[in-house]
Order: structure tokens, then C-alpha cells, then sequence
């Protein structure tokens, strides 16, 4: 299902991956397979799509900072935000110095190594604002997206660093909180590190299996009888449409594609299909959304068929003039940066989202 309207050449890239994916075949069982008769990223991706992609891409790649950063506002310079704008612009098919944003995929590359501290820890103090470790997933994961196209032996450095401190800070429960401390745990911070580490996997680095194993358990402890997902196992509370997408990434993203607690997921996000509840949640559309999506992506057939093309409907009518699409939670960059995330999935480019 890869789009073949661009034609990216990333042979180190793919065969990093398909390497990580037989030494992790113990934890990472083969992909999903999708139904045939899915419609093709083709189209999926309407000419009216398209329009708004290129609308976006553009603004985002204009909001670039000249120090490499993105963000507005508190968030200027944000690790987290900078990271989600590299990657929206690598979904177009752009590589670091390569392709149409290839130049503002770098610039966003050397300035989140600038804020690579010594203990591993991909931070810019200003901006972090309460969960500095959302920023640390991020950041890690684009560094392990960039470094698995452009191999370059500070980046692996840095990168391996960054995965130690996810690493060293997980929990006793198998979590990660919003400090890189082994103290709570929450399933939001959680699947971000989880996402991080496949990443980091997918790359060719080295991620302890016990590692993975504990943050599975924690995000299966974390599952509710109405198929959804608590916040907080040391708080149990209700299920919530944006967690509950994030939990269904997260399994994934541990090679778990399949499984009772996978289909009581999946009903429990259905309830939520954009074209009946988009505006539900709304202090964190665009971040449920963004897991969502790949949920649906994963699973395939039917769900898929159904889920994307209500999402992408919202997302047209609500972009803006500019091409922009403000989240009133963060900032437009973010907002805008999700909004092209979730459009450009069926192009199936960067590994931590293809299926």
C-alpha cells in the first residue's frame, strides 16, 4: 500500500529494519496483514487531499525557527513539537538533505542534537514545560527515524544515550511518568517511550527484551472491562477514546498486533469515529487523533476503510485559510504537525508507521 507518486531510496534504511525485525521476532510477530480489498493509498489520498497536504507542508516548513526549532508561544523551541514537525515533513517522502523539505528535516536534526545532554536526556529547559519526557520520546524517535536514513556515527551516539535514559528510567511497574525518574507511571508517557524504543529498534539499536516485556505488561494491567484504557494503574479510573488509542500503539509498537485485548481496544476507539464524535475531547483532538489513526492503520480492513476517510473529512474543513491547523492546547505548529501526520499514514514511508 506505499503510495508510488514519490520514490524514496532508503536501502540502509529498509534493511536496518527487516535485520531488527528477525532479531526481535520473539517480541515482534509478523505484521498484520491488511484486507485486500482496502482501498489503495491512492485513494485514500484525494486530489483534495493532496491540496490541503501541500497547504500544510508549507506553512509548517515557513514556521521553521532559524536555529532549526519549531513551536510559538510557551513552546518555542519545544523538543516534542520540533520532532512531530521533522516528521510530518518526512511523511511527504523528504529525508534529511534529500527531497522537497529534506534542508528543514536537517536543520530540525542538528538543532534536537543541541539539546542532547550528557545523561542522554533531549531537552530544552524553556520550553519543556510539565512532561519533559513526552519531548524525550519524541525527540528520540525522530533522531532513530533520521538516523536510520543518514547513519552518522554522533547521531548514534546521541541516540543510543537517549535510549539509555528511557531505559534507566522506566518503573517498577513496567511505566514512565513525566520526569525521567523510576518513580510512577502513567500509559501516556508510557506508549511516547514505547514508540521511542521500537524506533530505536527499528534503527539497529540495542533495546533489553525485559525492557519491552514490562511496558507491555503495564499497558495490558492498564486495559478496563469496556475494552478502553485507565490513565494511571496506582489511580484506576475510566476508560478515555485518546489513552485508549495511545494503548493500542503502544501493544503495537511491542509486535502485538492481535489478541483479545487488541479487539476490546479496538471496539472501545470505534465508539469514537470522527464522524460522530470529533469534536468530543477536544483539549486533546489532535494528540488522540494521532494515535488513533495508526491503531486503525494497524488493524487494517474494515476499521481502516471506515476510520480514515472520516478523519481526513474533518481535518479538510477544519484547516485553516493559512493552511495551517491551530490546537487551542499546545500551538498551531503542533496542531499543524498531527493534522499532517494523520493525512500522509496511507503514504506508509517512515517505518515507525508503516504496517
Amino acid at each position: 500500500m506505499i503510495d508510488e507518486r514519490i520514490h524514496v531510496d532508503r536501502p540502509i534504511y529498509r534493511a536496518l529494519w527487516v535485520i531488527a525485525l528477525l532479531i526481535l521476532a520473539p517480541v515482534a510477530p509478523v505484521l498484520a496483514q491488511s484486507d485486500e480489498s482496502e482501498p489503495a493509498a491512492k485513494e485514500l489520498i484525494t486530489p483534495a487531499t493532496d491540496r490541503s497536504i501541500e497547504r500544510g507542508l508549507r506553512w509548517l516548513a515557513n514556521s521553521q525557527h532559524e536555529d532549526g526549532s519549531f513551536g510559538a508561544g510557551a513552546y518555542r523551541g519545544n523538543v516534542a513539537v520540533t520532532a512531530l514537525a521533522g516528521m510530518a515533513l518526512m511523511c511527504q517522502g523528504s529525508t534529511p538533505d534529500r527531497g522537497e523539505y529534506g534542508g528543514g528535516i536537517s536543520r530540525a536534526l542538528a538543532y534536537l542534537l543541541s539539546k542532547c545532554e550528557s545523561s542522554g536526556y533531549i531537552i530544552d529547559r524553556p520550553s519543556a514545560g510539565h512532561g519533559p519526557m513526552y519531548g524525550h520520546g519524541f525527540a528520540t524517535m525522530f533522531l532513530a527515524e533520521c538516523y536510520g536514513m543518514s547513519p552518522r556515527d554522533d547521531l548514534r551516539e546521541k541516540l543510543n544515550a537517549a535510549v539509555r535514559l528511557i531505559v534507566q528510567s522506566q518503573n517498577r511497574a513496567g511505566g514512565w511518568r513525566y520526569q525521567p525518574r523510576p518513580v510512577e507511571a502513567d500509559i501516556s508517557v508510557t506508549v511516547c517511550q514505547m514508540m521511542a524504543l521500537r524506533a530505536a529498534r527499528n534503527a539497529g539499536l540495542y533495546v533489553p527484551p525485559e525492557t519491552v516485556e514490562r511496558c507491555v505488561g503495564y499497558v495490558r494491567a492498564c486495559q478496563n472491562d469496556d475494552g478502553g484504557f485507565m490513565y494511571m494503574l496506582d489511580n484506576p479510573g475510566d476508560s478515555a477514546f485518546p489513552r485508549s488509542a495511545a494503548a493500542l500503539v503502544g501493544l503495537s509498537s511491542a509486535g502485538i498486533y492481535k489478541g483479545e485485548a487488541i479487539d476490546r481496544g479496538i471496539q472501545y476507539v470505534l465508539e469514537f469515529t470522527p464522524t460522530r464524535s470529533a469534536m468530543r475531547r477536544e483539549n486533546y483532538f489532535f494528540y488522540g487523533h494521532y494515535y488513533a489513526v495508526q491503531a486503525m492503520w494497524q488493524r487494517g480492513g474494515e476499521p481502516w476503510a471506515r476510520w480514515y476517510p472520516a478523519i481526513r473529512d474533518h481535518l479538510l474543513r477544519r484547516q485553516e485559510d493559512d493552511g495551517s491547523w491551530n490546537s487551542t492546547t499546545v500551538d498551531r505548529p503542533y496542531g499543524t504537525s498531527m493534522a499532517l501526520i494523520v493525512l500522509q499514514i496511507p503514504n506508509n514511508y517512515l517505518p515507525i508507521f508503516e504496517r
